[in-house]
């Protein structure tokens, strides 16, 4: 199934149904790629502002790379589709993976958009990022589930030194993100 070309409807009725996949996998990677949409509307609405002219070649960069993340996550709802039905844990293994690294790349993009964004969309950045902190944590789940069925003692121990230091990564700019979106909404 190539669900990037299919409805939202048909994704959501494939994962509640009874259905091997998708599942949690490519879920995480639909939550990555909303909060990677979310941060690419952020700049959209930034851009050609006067307000925000002095940001305008920063933004632009920020938006081609929010645009390959978004891109990307949509790409790996399929791929964690295929490497489920693949029965290759390898494969298994590293579609949610990428999901994590990729979760990590765009929070980092969150504090700097705070600042140079568009300040009527800051909640937006905040939904953003409660996504994206999502798509890390679920696909996390489907990590190491793969890890325990490998049994291999030294990549386990790699991807979760990594995974460890870039939740506690993420977890930071979420909150940081949060209490600055916080103070714009509330004044």
């Amino acid at each position: 199934m190539n669900y990037k070309d299919e409805s939202l409807k048909k994704y959501l009725d494939d994962l509640a149904a009874k259905l091997p996949a998708p599942g949690g996998g490519s879920a995480a990677a639909l939550s990555g790629a909303l909060g990677a949409s979310l941060l690419s509307m952020v700049i959209n609405f930034t851009l050609g502002k006067p307000r925000y002219a002095r940001y305008e070649s920063g933004l632009r960069k920020m938006l081609d790379k929010t645009e390959k993340l978004r891109h990307e996550f949509l790409r790996l709802v399929d791929l964690d589709v295929e490497a489920y039905q693949s029965k290759d844990l390898k494969r298994a293994l590293n579609v949610p993976f990428m999901v994590c690294r990729l979760a990590y790349e765009a929070v980092k993009i969150c504090p700097d958009l705070v600042k140079k964004g568009n300040v009527f969309l800051a909640s937006d950045v905040a939904c953003g990022v409660d996504l994206l902190e999502a798509a890390f944590s679920s696909a996390c789940f489907n990590v190491e589930i793969n890890l325990k069925m490998l049994n291999d003692k030294k990549l386990s121990q790699n991807i979760r030194k990594e995974l460890k230091s870039s939740g506690s990564v993420i977890r930071r700019i979420r909150l940081q993100t949060e209490e600055r979106v916080g103070k714009i909404i509330r004044g």
